[in-house]
């Protein structure tokens, strides 16, 4: 370890956090590699490492035997301030590199609020945060993840990105990039043949015009460039790599478990969820395999906690079958099994057992609206008869905490749906007095609300934010309707929200903002210790953007998009018809009932995925 590093992480919070050495971290020697590359959450260690993405692509990327992958998270200030006071640039933990030495540098892009410090991490290597003003082959900078599928804010920080499942597509990346450094090439030339690789997209081999009223006017690929750039799925999910043997952390970190993916993508078909739709088809594990790779995850790692992962666990064909199998071995072994948020319409007594046998922490459902006229509208598939029936069954069955989620500002919404959200836990309240087998325990019914942000290549990316003012009395209005000693109600702040809005369907004029923003200090602004909606607000004035023009502004169906030249597999037809649907009242069946002609099968061998 660096004398320097040594002598500052006593003065910093957390220190495990920057030291590495964890137990089934891969170390490899540096001569025997020929391509380095460093893996970039970010975020927190403590957050970074409860990705299961991020953990999977580790794995995948070790596995080549002339590659190394290691692993880099922000610094929280205090560690930044001991960094730059000593000169010790950005590293990676495994081998204590600066990361301005590794061949790729790649970054995992969960949500819009972590951009700043995609900036604050590349000047912390000492690299220039444009990619125009890094002229040599190493480092690629390359970013993927959910953020990706609107890349252009963050465009000119980029050299190019992943679009969709990263398993397969970094490995063809790497492979490409052996080759080009063997041979010499130029970065230009290495960006024209990686644009060759199908879900790269390479943000310069794209121009950008625009009309006089601030919309796009054309996106044009250069000679070369794919029109459309689709994303990347794993075709063979069942036998994909999943990480048996994963890093084990010296530190407490949010998700201190085994997490098991069962499935990816979903049948459902919300709306408003841009996981529901970019992360299509349906594709599933054999229970079997399942409950193999989680015993021998629990026996390799410790850990005394599985959970099962993907977008709606309950969804899963052989849900009971699995917890079955996992029970048998967890419950003598001393694990706990427990499931994240569940559908309100398949919880089952059955199920409700099975989760008996291990800690009754609290269930959590995601009803989203408070009435059944805007959960039809939002196309949630789920009836308010289908939530008191699930919250009954759970009463019964001893459980006394439920957490319900809900969004404010969805499109149609009116103040008969939010005082419907109130409405729904006073409802939710009478069941369990109705159906608690011990009433002298108590309940505990927690309210959440969320402020509305239209994403990308979801029905809703036309539609625009109400504004903060709007937001807020809704909230209050729904606040002053809330009753009784149980039931209690949070809600998100509403400023973090709009900047999001403002991320999650910006162009590359919101990259000149972030930039600003970060030169005043923004960084980690999902984080209230360091956000400061002065700062931004300041950043906008300074370079002439409005953010009411990318969060509060609907778009026409003409209109063409910043993220026009990005391909999930569902057709902009489809999410169109689907927009129209909404304001019809009209549901769409989920996929397993009916295929609705997203045109994500055709990503599928064959072209029918495992929901039909």
């Amino acid at each position: 370890m660096n004398r320097n590093l040594e002598r500052i992480l006593p003065r910093v919070q957390k220190p495990a956090r920057y030291t590495g050495g964890e137990y089934n971290a891969v170390v490899k020697a540096k001569r025997s590699v020929e391509v380095r590359y460093a893996l970039c959450f970010p975020d927190t260690y403590e957050i970074g490492m409860s990705n299961l993405g991020v953990r999977i692509l580790y794995g995948v990327m070790n596995q080549v035997p002339w590659c190394w992958c290691e692993r880099v998270f922000a610094p929280w200030g205090d560690m930044e301030q001991e960094m730059r006071q000593e000169g010790i640039p950005l590293y990676a933990l495994e081998s204590g590199d600066s990361i301005a030495d590794f061949d790729l540098i790649g970054f995992s892009l969960g949500y819009e609020m972590a951009y700043t410090n995609v900036l604050n991490m590349l000047d912390l290597a000492g690299l220039p945060i444009r990619a125009e003003e890094r002229y040599d082959l190493a480092p690629i900078v390359v970013a993927g993840g959910t953020c990706a599928f609107n890349p252009e804010p963050l465009a000119p920080f980029v050299d190019l990105f992943s679009l969709g499942e990263g398993e397969d597509v970094s490995v063809e990346l790497l492979e490409l990039y052996r080759r080009a450094k063997g041979e010499g090439w130029e970065k230009e030339e290495f960006l024209a043949e990686a644009a060759k690789i199908p879900g790269i997209y390479v943000p310069s081999l794209y121009d950008v015009t625009y009309h006089d009223d601030g919309t796009i006017a054309a996106i044009t690929p250069r000679e070369g460039a794919p029109e459309v750039v689709t994303k990347r799925i794993v075709q063979n999910f069942n036998d994909s790599y999943f990480p048996v043997k994963t890093i084990v952390p010296s530190t407490e970190i949010v998700h201190d478990r085994v997490m098991l993916e069962v499935f990816r993508g979903c049948i459902r078909g919300c709306r408003f969820c841009q996981a529901g739709y970019a992360y299509r088809p349906v594709r599933s594990r054999d229970p079997e395999k399942l409950i193999a790779q989680g015993i021998a995850s629990c026996q390799d790692s410790g850990y005394q906690e599985m959970t099962l992962s993907s977008l709606s666990t309950s969804d899963y064909r052989h849900l009971e079958r699995l917890c079955d199998g996992l029970i048998e071995w967890c419950e003598p072994n001393g694990v706990n099994l427990s499931l994240p948020s569940l559908r309100a319409d398949n919880f089952s007594m059955g199920l409700m057992h099975r989760l008996q046998k291990g800690r009754k922490a609290g269930l959590t459902f995601a009803p989203e609206a408070g009435t059944q006229r805007l959960r039809d509208a939002i196309n949630k598939n789920v009836t308010e008869e289908e939530i008191l029936q699930s919250c009954r069954t759970a009463f019964s069955g001893g459980w006394s905490a439920v957490k319900l989620y809900f969004m404010l500002g969805l499109p149609t919404e009116t103040d008969e749906d939010v005082l419907g959200i109130a409405d729904l836990a006073e409802k939710v309240y009478q069941t369990w007095k109705e159906s608690t087998p011990d009433p002298r325990r108590g309940v505990r019914i927690t309210v959440s609300t969320a402020y509305f942000v239209p994403k990308a290549h979801t029905a809703f990316q036309w539609e625009p934010q109400i504004t903060e003012e709007e937001y807020q009395r809704r909230v209050k209005l729904l606040r002053d309707h809330m009753r009784g000693r149980s039931i209690h109600y949070n809600w998100h702040e509403a400023d973090t929200s709009m900047l999001e809005a403002v991320f999650a369907r910006g162009d590359r004029r919101v990259a000149d903002v972030i930039q600003r923003a970060w030169e005043k200090g923004a960084k980690f602004d999902a984080w209230t210790e360091y956000f400061s909606l002065e700062r931004w607000l300041e950043a906008f004035a300074e370079c002439g953007v409005d953010p009411a023009f990318y969060a509060n502004r609907p778009r026409a169906k003409d209109e063409v998009l910043p993220w026009s030249r990005i391909s999930t597999g569902v057709s902009t037809r489809f999410l169109w018809r689907e927009r129209e649907q909404c304001y019809k009242g009209v549901i769409t069946p989920d996929c397993r009932k009916q295929c609705t002609g997203c045109g994500a099968d055709k990503l599928y061998p064959g072209g029918k995925c495992d929901a039909e």
